[in-house]
């Protein structure tokens, strides 16, 4: 009997064991809330008080070697055929990674990280207000930039190789056929897949029911409902998600393009509002202090277990800087696929560079300029930005709009900025599920891609509904676990894309040297060519002297 049409369009080895594993863990969820956040909580802190050291000497590692792969002799290397273009705009292009990276995050934390830092620094740091305030930009600066886009490079940078330069599907196994040859064409390459897929799943899940939380904290905060509670999160998800359908429907060339052009559009025109409105110079002098600082501290950061400082130094470097690279790590998956799939036709040194700067100094200069003016208030007026419970995450960032001028009309834009960085976090990654769920396909059909977007919202309003942020967190944690297994996958990554460009180095040269000898061969033609006319030339008729007989 033949398979229905639709059947055919997916890859059954990872579409339905992923539905599977996801439906089972968020029914466990919801029936055995309480047991199965323990279960997860345990698990997890063994993983993260065992392997902390694991993770900053792996994360540090990733950045010294994205760094060195862009600036080597392999930069040149194209992300496909030899004559590709990018098929977007570098502003386009930017807009879109950033969107996807890491765009939701830094609205949510832009306001409540360095504050909280600064309210509760980390074991070791002495001093005033002043140095409290160095020390928390410091921090948050490593939590959000190279380090996290390193990994995305490394995902990234795999995939972009092997869809664009070798003409593989678009799926995390064939970044390891390398290594593993034909067999991530089985149930390792499977496996793989899954595993992705199912983090990304989680991740994005995740993501929304948090923000839901945010935007009606924000809501409750402003005045525009009044105790906000589970329907309006719902109909905040079920929105998002239909904007995402839309988003989805229309294509990556059109609708998530259109809404991260939007994104960024909004996004910057929040950062100059609050640079402008606020201490400007100022600010512009924090950022200079904070990026020294930063560069300066870099180093030392990247390698800090917080062991110097006992017990108490390792639970916080735990909880925090630990925790931040098995988030980004459980993101890689989706981040890395995605800007893979939009970086056809640049470079190595044009990807590495683009991918890795351009967003971390942007992201640097958001946390001084919304963060330094939450850190400012605070200092100005003790108790304006921090309750006696410390700084409330959810709406510090209306904390902060309300003491400037038209603040209920900033919110208003921040509230929209937050939907639309939803609804792109949705789309995307709803996009990069379904290409995984698929194959590869990197145009998958249209019925799979609104699948997984209501999969994702449908696991962020079950948690929501029927155990709120116990089994949100829950599956935020579970997310962070999947990190360790796929961080040994980003090593393989490393290995097998360092493979690959040594052999495309050597096929070059050798090309070069064949160019080199069959020129030197044509030339030496040439040469006796020209030899041959200057001796016909001798007798001045053109033609060779003839041969004379002695008599």
């Amino acid at each position: 009997m033949k398979s229905p049409a639709w059947f055919q369009t997916i890859a059954p080895w990872v579409f339905w064991p992923s539905v599977a594993i996801i439906g089972v863990f968020v029914l466990w969820a919801i029936i055995w809330d309480d047991a199965a956040n323990r279960v997860v909580m345990n698990l997890n802190s063994n993983v993260v008080g065992n392997l902390g050291w694991y993770y900053m000497v792996l994360v540090s590692l990733f950045v010294i070697f994205v760094i060195w792969v862009g600036l080597s002799r392999f930069g040149d290397i194209k992300l496909g055929k030899d004559d590709d273009k990018p098929d977007f705009s570098t502003a386009s292009w930017l807009a879109m990674l950033f969107a996807a990276g890491m765009g939701i995050g830094l609205v949510y934390w832009g306001v409540a990280e360095p504050l909280t830092f600064y309210d509760s620094p980390r074991p070791g740091v002495d001093g005033g207000e002043a140095e409290a305030a160095r020390a928390a930009f410091s921090q948050t600066f490593l939590h959000w930039g190279i380090h996290p886009w390193a990994i995305y490079v490394v995902v990234g940078l795999a995939i972009a190789y092997a869809v664009h330069r070798k003409g593989r599907p678009v799926s995390i196994r064939w970044t390891l056929e390398p290594l593993l040859g034909d067999r991530v064409k089985g149930r390792w390459g499977d496996a793989i897949d899954v595993i992705a897929l199912i983090g990304t799943v989680f991740g994005v899940a995740t993501s929304l029911g948090f923000g839901v939380l945010q935007i009606s904290a924000g809501a409750d905060f402003l005045g525009w409902a009044d105790n906000p509670g589970t329907a309006l999160q719902v109909a905040l998800i079920v929105g998002i998600t239909l904007l995402a359908l839309i988003s989805l429907i229309t294509g990556l060339g059109k609708g998530m393009k259109w809404l991260s052009n939007i994104n960024m559009g909004l996004f910057l025109a929040l950062l100059v509002f609050i640079l402008v409105a606020g201490s400007t110079t100022l600010l512009l002098s924090d950022f200079t202090e904070n990026l020294g600082n930063y560069l300066q501290l870099l180093p030392s950061l990247s390698f800090d277990t917080g062991a110097a400082h006992g017990e108490e130094g390792k639970a916080w470097v735990s909880a925090w800087t630990v925790f931040y690279w098995g988030w980004w790590i459980s993101w890689a998956p989706f981040v890395g696929i995605f800007i893979a799939r939009i970086s056809k036709g640049r470079t190595v040194r044009q990807f590495v560079g683009g991918v890795l700067l351009v967003p971390s100094l942007l992201t640097f200069f958001w946390y001084s300029v919304i963060g330094g003016s939450a850190v400012q208030q605070e200092r100005n007026e003790p108790g304006s930005m921090v309750g006696e419970d410390g700084v409330n995450t959810d709406s510090a960032l209306f904390q902060l709009l309300d003491h400037f001028p038209g603040g209920a009309l900033v919110a208003g834009i921040a509230m929209l900025l937050i939907v639309l960085f939803f609804v792109t976090s949705s789309d995307s990654g709803s996009y990069v599920v379904d290409m995984l769920a698929s194959g590869g396909d990197p145009t998958p059909p249209r019925w799979s891609r609104v699948f997984w977007a209501l999969m994702e919202g449908t696991v962020a309003i079950a948690l929501l509904v029927a155990a709120g942020s116990n089994a949100l967190t829950t599956l935020q944690t579970v997310a962070i676990i999947i990190a360790l297994p796929f961080s040994l996958v980003m090593i393989a990554m490393c290995i097998a894309t360092l493979k690959q460009f040594r052999a495309e180095r050597a096929a070059y040269l050798e090309a070069e040297r064949h160019k080199t000898e069959t020129r030197l061969i044509e030339e030496a033609v040439a040469a006796l060519e020209e030899a041959d006319k200057a001796a016909e030339s001798v007798n001045g008729t053109g033609k060779k002297p003839a041969a004379t007989t002695r008599t």
